[in-house]
């Protein structure tokens, strides 16, 4: 039996890497206190005023929202 019977194609063959899982949508969203236009997930890198906000010694749950 061929690879192509199978339903499989070259690209899937020689690939290296594994596909890319799906991350489920973030439930935490930080606001900037003063524009709440400014918003953060959680994930990746932390934005300046978030880190200026926990650096000062605050809550970071008092940017949830």
């Amino acid at each position: 039996m061929q690879a192509k019977d199978l339903g499989f194609t070259l690209a899937k063959l020689t690939a290296l890497e594994e596909p890319k899982r799906k991350r489920a949508p973030s439930t935490k969203i930080y606001r900037h206190p003063e524009n709440p236009t400014l918003t953060w997930s959680g994930r990746g890198r932390k934005p300046g005023w978030f880190a200026a906000h926990v650096n000062a010694g605050k809550d970071p749950g008092e940017l949830l929202g």
